[in-house]
C-alpha cells in the first residue's frame, strides 16, 4: 500500500515545478527518489525512448544500474516491454517468469531484486519512456499502486515534453534576438556609409551587400566591421 498523502504532496510540488525553469535530469532524479519512498521500493529508475530504443536516464540507488543498463544494451526486459506495448508490466516474482527474460532475471538476482514493474510514459498513444520500480522481495502489486504509478509516469512525461517546448521557445527567442541585433547593426552601418559617401541608405545597403558577396562573408559581419572597425567598402 502506498502513502496516498505523500502521493498528493508529491504531485502538488512537482506540478508547481512545471511552471519554473528546471534541469530535466535533476527533476527526474528527484522524481525517482520520491517514487522509491512513496511505494517503499528497493529502487527505481527512469528510462527514455531515443530513436525507438530505451535509454537509461536515472537509476536510484546506483547499485541497480546493471539492471537498467542490461535493458538498454539488450533492449529486453519488463521495462522495455512496457515501453513497446504501452501497457504496465507488473512482475510479482522474477524467479517465476521462466524463460520470458532469462538474462534480465539473472542480472536481477545478482543485484538482489525479485519484483519489478515497468510503467510506460505515454504521450497519447506514443510511448516516450518508462518508469521502473524494483522490490527486493516478491510483491503482489495492487491496482491502486499501479494507478498512482501511472499518474507519476504521466508527470515524468510532462516534464520531458515541457522541457522540449521550453528549449524550442528558448531557441526561437535566441534566434529572434540575433535577428534583431543583426538588424540594428546593419541599420547603423547603412547610416555610416550613407553619410560617408553622400548617398541614400538604399545605396549604402547595396554597397554592404556587394562587398559581402564579393568576399563571401555575411552582410552582418560587413556591417559590424563598418560600425566597429571603420571599414568603408
Amino acid at each position: 500500500m502506498y502513502d496516498h498523502e505523500l502521493f498528493v504532496r508529491t504531485l502538488s510540488e512537482f506540478t508547481a515545478k512545471l511552471l519554473t525553469h528546471y534541469e530535466v535530469d535533476e527533476v527526474l532524479g528527484d522524481l525517482a527518489e520520491r517514487l522509491t519512498g512513496l511505494f517503499a521500493l528497493a529502487g527505481s529508475g527512469v528510462t527514455v525512448g531515443v530513436d525507438g530504443h530505451l535509454r537509461v536516464a536515472v537509476t536510484v540507488p546506483p547499485h541497480l544500474t546493471p539492471l537498467e543498463k542490461y535493458q538498454e544494451e539488450r533492449q529486453d526486459g519488463p521495462c522495455v516491454e512496457a515501453f513497446r506495448t504501452g501497457e504496465v508490466v507488473a512482475v510479482p516474482d522474477l524467479a517465476e517468469v521462466g524463460p520470458r527474460w532469462p538474462g534480465y532475471g539473472a542480472v536481477a538476482a545478482e543485484v538482489g531484486m525479485r519484483s519489478v514493474v515497468g510503467v510506460p510514459m505515454k504521450l497519447g498513444e506514443q510511448s516516450v519512456g518508462a518508469l521502473n520500480m524494483y522490490q527486493a522481495d516478491p510483491r503482489q502489486w495492487q491496482d491502486d499502486e499501479l494507478a498512482a504509478a501511472r499518474v507519476l509516469a504521466n508527470m515524468a512525461t510532462a516534464y520531458l515534453i515541457n522541457a522540449s517546448s521550453y528549449n524550442k521557445q528558448a531557441q526561437l527567442s535566441e534566434q529572434l534576438q540575433r535577428a534583431l541585433d543583426t538588424r540594428v547593426v546593419v541599420e547603423q552601418a547603412k547610416g555610416v556609409l550613407a553619410e560617408a559617401n553622400g548617398t541614400d541608405v538604399d545605396a549604402a545597403f547595396e554597397r554592404l551587400r556587394r562587398h559581402a558577396r564579393n568576399h563571401n562573408v555575411k552582410v552582418h559581419d560587413v556591417a559590424a566591421a563598418v560600425v566597429s572597425l571603420g571599414l568603408r567598402p
